[in-house]
């Protein structure tokens, strides 16, 4: 089995009302840095995404930020990361977020973070991936999700498999056990050309 060297993880550009969150983006990011696994996230200094990507470093981990060049400012492109890649829109960001990572960790957040899961859902769905999507799914943050997923099946505008796309877990310690017990697919060479 390959191992997973890379993980990318979506999540809020704020923390929420909710102060677990937080507590999981921090154990998260220590996490991955402990078990000599990349973050690759979307760059920013704030909110979630700021407080996995410090974990990870203060831990000693590598960071890799993929940040649109208008969103230095309103996100605060963080200073420190082990690389910090500056593009020109959002479309790219995902791309390279995608292009980098062995598999996905999805965290609370808003609209954006809905926006890259559904993106990497909607490719998993066309057959562009097979790496892991994992849903962190913390005092229930994620369940409208997943019912509204069932109901795009139950009426008959998603496959039947739709569920199988992602794995919800109900917390870190059960996401990151359950990456390090799949092995990352290879990268698809003709995938960029697709997208």
């Amino acid at each position: 089995m390959a191992r997973i060297s890379s993980v990318c993880v979506y999540c809020g550009s704020s923390f929420g009302r909710d102060s677990r969150h937080r507590d999981d983006a921090l154990r998260l990011g220590h996490a991955l840095a402990t078990a000599g696994i990349t973050l690759v996230y979307g760059g920013g200094g704030v909110g979630l995404m700021g407080a996995l990507a410090k974990a990870c470093l203060n831990a000693g981990g590598k960071v890799v930020g993929i940040l649109p060049s208008f969103l230095m400012r309103e996100e605060k492109g963080l200073a420190g990361l082990s690389e910090l890649e500056i593009v020109d829109s959002m479309h790219e960001r995902k791309e390279r977020m995608f292009a980098l990572a062995d598999a996905f960790v999805v965290l609370p957040g808003g609209l954006g973070t809905l926006d890259e899961t559904f993106e990497v859902l909607t490719w998993k769905q066309l057959g562009l991936h097979k790496k892991s999507i994992v849903l962190v799914d913390a005092g229930g943050y994620w369940q409208r999700l997943r019912a509204l997923i069932q109901h795009l099946v139950d009426e008959g505008f998603a496959p039947e498999s739709a569920q199988s796309f992602f794995h919800a877990v109900p917390t870190i310690e059960a996401a990151l056990d359950y990456l390090l017990a799949q092995a990352a697919a290879p990268a698809d060479a003709a995938v960029g050309k697709r997208l």
